[in-house]
């Protein structure tokens, strides 16, 4: 109600926001929280030139959406709080330091499906496009988007053709410039299947990005996630097209059908991996050269060794 009140005082709005912030730790007050969340967007809103306000603005609904995400509440944030935080990216969109943070909460929010639905709807990609080429090197910003990408661009509905076709270049960029970063690839990993889901790949595209996502898998062995998410984003890619299956088999930096043996060796107690290792080796088979190949390369024996883990499945 005080901040109510005064929505054009600052002064009330930051000391509305810290006395907010200071019920944070207690965790009965969560769900009085949760019902604040209107009263801190609206102040954001109101002051978005206001970098104080914004950034403990930001830091409070990054906390109260850790605690519900934790607790498995999902917070479906309306159309007019996409609108704030698009506003609030462009307002501020040299400062790499609040931008991280904001990438953040972006993330958070683009775990529901309306809230996704909605951030769609304002036109964001283009803007986390625009930030991924800027701070390419910062690896926080390049994972949060790359998450709020695939959030986005799974969904089929309502999906912009032409915008997701222009994210395919800043996704490759930036798996390429962070290979070795496990969680800024596993991110870009997801986002390049939601893209070849979407059919954003043309002819060209197919043999670089194939080898793109065995190096990831190459240079992240052991996660399981990483692991899982390339071998779909593969699978979705050899279905559009032969060429990436001959990448696989032919990739210059050693057997791409050898790495998938690997691959399930190392993670043959997950069913989430050999689903997708059986779904890209099932769109591989359907090309009868790619098939007679992997045939010599006894890939029938991995299949049989899957079947006999998982028996049931």
């Amino acid at each position: 109600e005080f901040m109510q009140a005064s929505w054009d005082v600052e002064e009330v709005q930051a000391k509305g926001i810290q006395h907010l912030a200071s019920f944070v730790k207690d965790k009965s007050a969560f769900p009085y929280l949760l019902t604040c969340t209107e009263v801190i967007t609206l102040a954001m809103k109101v002051h978005t030139d206001s970098l104080d306000i914004q950034v403990e603005g930001c830091t409070l609904l990054l906390e109260i959406l850790s605690q519900a995400l934790e607790q498995g509440v999902v917070m479906a944030l309306d159309e007019s709080v996409a609108s704030l935080l698009l506003h609030t990216v462009r307002r501020h969109s040299e400062n790499e330091e609040f931008l991280s943070m904001l990438c953040t909460l972006l993330m958070m929010v683009s775990a529901s499906e309306v809230a996704a639905e909605n951030l769609r709807k304002v036109g964001i990609i283009p803007d986390l496009l625009s930030i991924l080429r800027r701070f390419l090197h910062n690896d926080k910003i390049c994972s949060s988007c790359c998450a709020v990408l695939w959030s986005l661009a799974v969904s089929e509905e309502n999906a912009d053709q032409a915008v997701l076709e222009s994210a395919l270049p800043v996704t490759c960029a930036v798996l390429q410039e962070h290979l070795q970063n496990g969680v800024v690839a596993e991110s870009a990993c997801s986002a390049l299947w939601a893209l070849a889901l979407q059919g954003c790949l043309t002819g060209s595209d197919y043999e670089p990005t194939a080898a793109l996502l065995l190096d990831a898998v190459r240079m992240n062995p052991e996660r399981a996630v990483l692991v899982k998410n390339g071998c779909l984003a593969l699978a979705s890619l050899v279905r559009l097209s032969e060429t990436a299956a001959l990448a696989i088999l032919l990739d210059s930096k050693g057997s791409g059908t050898e790495l998938l043996k690997d691959e399930y060796h190392l993670h043959s107690d997950e069913p989430g991996v050999a689903e997708a290792l059986c779904l890209l080796m099932n769109e591989m088979v359907q090309y009868e050269e790619v098939m007679l190949n992997m045939r010599s390369q006894k890939m029938e024996k991995l299949l049989s060794e899957i079947k006999l883990q998982f028996p049931f499945s």
